[in-house]
């Protein structure tokens, strides 16, 4: 009723608008000119041919307009439901349907006034009855129906049937594991430690077809729970379990029974506080030698990482690099430096670190070392040195830095990847960790693979 109301309430406020108001305003536009002389008026109107006259050109003009559809309540017009949902009648506990749709657009056609009812009174209800279907691995074309409600309008459906599969439906249990979703939004400080499930197995219902392609069945777990905010352990409820085949992919015509688990998830968090190194890149200009590096104020300056426990124990310094070509006359050199988190590390606790390089005259000295280590030698491969001369190293730096560097301090090394039994000349190496040295090794090392 309250519907009606408002239709036709809206009905007369058009009438008004429309009619009723322009027309008192031409009376009274025709009263007010001639007022002066209002007995011709009123005799005028008296006459009994003037009202059938003006009856006849008022019916005469309403018939115009209805017959040029100038008004619009005559119109034929057409309005579009789009997304209206479907409801699918079948016996749910026995079949599993592949090939329904979840939507459908109604079109509807007819007067403006017969649509305003349809679409303010009719239910909308889309139906797809299969409740007379048996199984079968035939496809079946069915018609949608909808309940139209107003009986002077046309509608089609879009689309209007479907084809689909009904199979009979079945059942068997599956082992249930767990996948983590979000990672990326878990606090960066906290690692999941354990995971459990308060059930290992799940009832799996649909079609034969669809069964056989079930490889996993998980829970899910969303890691970007807002309530995750301690390393502690959580109760978590209703978590969705989802099929997946081979391949990763979701099986949608898979039912599980329960749909929801409940489990608990446990949160760690392991810190390891290791130095910063930095590196160098490019070329001083000739005669420099760095004097000394700082790292926001201090010489030695360490953060503290967070992440895995296992791959955490095997970072042991955290590398920054600088560019210093061209540097080393013009005073010190100052860089704000992004540091790069090392891979399995989460979270730094530095975004970056403000480096300071100072410079001085290049100085230089020599020491003769005689351990050389070997790196790199194949299985079942022994290697000798047929002479066990000392191995001059130029050492150059700044004479305060070359002057704490002792034979001890340097890490020399011969790489033989790749090398078979034979006898070589072989180029060596030194571990250079500090950018304020650098090293310079002339001459080779004879040495003597032999098979052992």
């Amino acid at each position: 009723m309250n519907k009606l109301l408002k239709l036709f309430k809206k009905l007369y406020q058009w009438l008004d608008r429309n009619f009723i108001t322009p027309i008192s305003r031409g009376l009274y536009f025709l009263f007010e000119k001639f007022k002066n002389n209002p007995i011709h008026v009123e005799k005028f109107l008296n006459r009994p041919l003037v009202l059938v006259y003006i009856s006849l050109g008022l019916a005469v003009i309403v018939f115009l307009l209805v017959d040029s559809q100038v008004i619009n309540l005559v119109e034929t017009e057409a309005e579009i439901l789009a997304n209206e949902p479907v409801n699918v009648i079948y016996n749910k506990e026995n079949y599993v349907v592949e090939g329904l749709v979840d939507s459908v657009d109604i079109i509807l056609t007819g007067r403006k006034s017969a649509l305003y009812l349809a679409k303010q009174l009719g239910e909308h209800e889309v139906v797809l009855d299969l409740s007379d279907y048996e199984a079968s691995d035939t496809p079946r074309k069915v018609s949608l129906t909808y309940n139209q409600t107003v009986g002077n309008i046309n509608y089609k459906l879009d689309p209007a049937y479907v084809s689909v599969v009904i199979k009979k439906k079945e059942s068997e249990e599956h082992s249930i594991s767990y996948e983590l979703l979000n990672e990326n939004k878990l606090n960066e400080k906290f690692s999941v430690s354990s995971v459990s499930l308060d059930q290992t197995t799940v009832i799996a219902k649909g079609s034969r077809d669809a069964l056989d392609k079930i490889a996993t069945v998980k829970a899910l777990i969303d890691l970007s729970n807002s309530k995750f905010t301690e390393a502690i352990t959580y109760n978590i409820d209703n978590l969705p379990l989802v099929a997946y085949d081979k391949d990763g992919k979701v099986i949608e015509n898979v039912e599980m029974v329960p749909n929801t688990v409940s489990g608990s998830i446990s949160f760690s968090t392991y810190k390891a506080t290791v130095p910063i190194v930095v590196s160098t890149t490019g070329s001083l200009v000739a005669g420099k030698s760095i004097s000394s590096i700082t790292i926001n104020g201090k010489t030695d300056y360490t953060v503290d990482i967070y992440g895995e426990k296992s791959e955490i124990e095997n970072i042991k310094s955290v590398p920054v690099t600088i560019d210093i070509n061209g540097k080393g006359s013009g005073g010190a050199l100052t860089q704000q430096v992004t540091i790069r988190k090392p891979n399995g590390v989460r979270s730094i606790s530095e975004s970056d670190v403000k480096i300071v390089v100072t410079f001085g005259d290049e100085k230089q000295k020599t020491l003769n070392i005689s351990n050389i280590r070997a790196i790199n030698l194949g299985s079942g491969l022994t290697v000798n040195r047929t002479d066990e001369t000392p191995i001059s190293v130029q050492v150059k730096g700044v004479q305060s830095v070359i002057d704490a560097i002792t034979e001890e301090n340097i890490s020399a090394y011969i790489d033989l990847a790749n090398f078979a039994a034979g006898t070589y000349d072989v180029d060596i190496h030194v571990d250079a960790t500090d950018p304020r040295v650098s090293y310079v090794v002339a001459s080779k090392v004879h040495i003597v693979i032999t098979n052992s």
